[in-house]
C-alpha cells in the first residue's frame, strides 16, 4: 500500500483512521470529563476522562462511521460541530435521526450492505457487520448497533482488512462474520463490559478473547474499556485474557493521543 495504514485513539469508541489515502472518524465522543452522557431510556452516564482532540483539530474527513446512536457514541458536540455535509456510514435507524438533525450526507447501511468511497484508483468500502447490543428480549430496548468492515482495494485487488466491532455483544450472529470474511488484517474491539442495572451490554475480557478466537484477526486493537463508570471490564482483564491463551503478541494496546500502525506483528 502506498501508506501505512494507522489507528489514532481519541477516546471511548472515537478514533480517526488513516487507511488507503482515506481518513475515517469513528463513533465520535468529544464530551470532556465530568460531563453527562445520555444511554437513552432515561439513563445518564458521567464520562471520567477527557477527548485526545477537540472537533477543531481533527484532520481532514472522508467520512465517519458510527455503530449507533447512543451519547457516547454520537454525543451533542458531535451534534453541533461536525461538518453537516461529511458522509455518515451509519444503521438506517441512525440514519433518519441523523438527517432529522441535518446530517444530510447520512447513509444506513442494512447488514452485509456497502459503501464505497473512491481516489485515484483505490477503492474504499465499508460494509455492515451484524451486532447485538443487548442480550434476548432486551435487544430491542437498545438503538440497532452495526459493526463495519473495511477493506482496501487496489486494482481489483484486496490490500488491507480491519473490522470494527460496534457496540456488540459476542453472539451466534457473529459467527457469519469470520465465514464471509477471512484473513482479516485487524481488529478494533469495543470491549468495557458495560453494565447496566446488572446486565451485560458490551463485551468484556473473557466475550472479548472468545471473538477474537472467533475472528481470528491478525492484530486486535482494544478500544472503549474506561471512559465511563458503567464500563465495568478493564483493559487490563482482556490483556491478562489473551495473555492466558496465548495470543498476547497480536494484541496492540494504544493510549488516549497515540497513534499506532494497524499492520500486524511480525
Amino acid at each position: 500500500m502506498a501508506e501505512q495504514p494507522q489507528v489514532t485513539f481519541i477516546g471511548t469508541a472515537t478514533t480517526v483512521l488513516r487507511i488507503g489515502g482515506f481518513t475515517l472518524l469513528t463513533d465520535p465522543n468529544f464530551l470532556h470529563r465530568g460531563q453527562r452522557a445520555y444511554l437513552g431510556k432515561g439513563l445518564w452516564s458521567r464520562r471520567r476522562t477527557d477527548p485526545a482532540l477537540r472537533i477543531a483539530q481533527l484532520p481532514e474527513l472522508d467520512a465517519v462511521v458510527l455503530s449507533h446512536l447512543h451519547g457516547d457514541h454520537f454525543d451533542r458536540v458531535a451534534r453541533g460541530e461536525l461538518d453537516r455535509e461529511l458522509p455518515i456510514v451509519t444503521t438506517p435507524a441512525a440514519e433518519r435521526k441523523l438527517r432529522r438533525w441535518g446530517f444530510r450526507a447520512a447513509q444506513g447501511l442494512p447488514t452485509w450492505s456497502s459503501r464505497e468511497l473512491h481516489r485515484d484508483g483505490t477503492t474504499l468500502r465499508l460494509t455492515s457487520m451484524p451486532g447485538q447490543h443487548g442480550p434476548g428480549a432486551l435487544d430491542l430496548l437498545m438503538p440497532d448497533v452495526m459493526g463495519t468492515m473495511i477493506d482496501v482495494e487496489r486494482s481489483g485487488r484486496r490490500e488491507f482488512r480491519l473490522y470494527v466491532t460496534g457496540d456488540t455483544l459476542n453472539r451466534p450472529l457473529l459467527t457469519a462474520i469470520p465465514e464471509r470474511y477471512p484473513d482479516i488484517d485487524a481488529m478494533l474491539i469495543h470491549l468495557g463490559g458495560t453494565k447496566v442495572a446488572g446486565i451485560l451490554l458490551t463485551m468484556d475480557a473473557r466475550q472479548g478473547a472468545d471473538l477474537v478466537e472467533l475472528v481470528r484477526p491478525k492484530l486486535t486493537v482494544p478500544i472503549h474499556y474506561d471512559d465511563y463508570p458503567v464500563f465495568r471490564s478493564p483493559l487490563a482483564h482482556f490483556v491478562d485474557e489473551a495473555r492466558r491463551r496465548g495470543w498476547a503478541k497480536q494484541v496492540r494496546t494504544i493510549a488516549r493521543g497515540e497513534t499506532v500502525p494497524l499492520t500486524p506483528p511480525a
